[in-house]
């Protein structure tokens, strides 16, 4: 599983099913400001609060931006309702990834029990009445138990207002793995005992 940030709460997935490779993109965007592609491709797009506002999307991919489950080119995705937008689950590659979207608010206790075990986690950290607050995205962690935690939708040039990632790390209290544009996961990689932290540059 290749994991990117783009900036805000858009993430690209890339995972195989069969010998095909499938890209994911999960909240694509149009800026106001800062640097970000004017077109992406992709097989799969995810949108939490609806495809308004997003860029060209090519290949014509399939769309979910409502509740429900799917299975599409061997991902499996659950769409599942909060207060702040949709919060989607994907399972590929025998790894569980959920991507929180533009959660700025608790996550409810019947909603974690459906999320269920979690190996990686995307939350956005950037707080100012925008984003969970740094000290309510440690207290989600915490509360969700991942194997790997992925911060995204902290300051950067299309996201300016919110704050850095370091507020987080901070309130996490753990020293981050990986710091680089792109990661690399794969099912035999996810620590057995204790949780990692990896950072994500913006990348484009």
């Amino acid at each position: 599983m290749h994991i990117s940030w783009l900036g805000n709460t858009c993430v690209k997935l890339q995972t195989k099913n069969l010998d095909e490779d499938v890209v994911i993109l999960i909240n694509p965007y149009r800026p106001e400001q800062g640097d970000f592609p004017k077109n992406l491709a992709a097989n799969i797009a995810l949108f939490s609060h609806g495809p308004n506002g997003t860029i060209t999307l090519m290949q014509n991919p399939f769309v979910l931006d409502t509740l429900g489950e799917c299975e599409v080119k061997g991902v499996m995705i659950y769409a599942y309702p909060h207060a702040d937008g949709i919060i989607f689950k994907l399972n590929a590659e025998g790894l569980s990834i959920v991507h929180l979207g533009t959660t700025k608010t608790k996550i409810d206790t019947s909603l974690i029990d459906k999320l269920g075990n979690i190996d990686i986690l995307l939350l956005p950290v950037g707080g100012k009445n925008v984003y969970l607050d740094p000290d309510k995205a440690a207290e989600t962690v915490n509360e969700l138990e991942p194997r790997i935690v992925i911060p995204i939708a902290y300051h950067c040039d299309t996201d300016k207002n919110v704050l850095p990632v370091e507020n987080f790390v901070k309130e996490l209290g753990i020293k981050p793995e990986i710091t680089d544009k792109k990661i690399i996961i794969k099912k035999k990689d996810l620590p057995q005992d204790d949780r990692k932290l990896y950072i994500l540059e913006k990348n484009y």
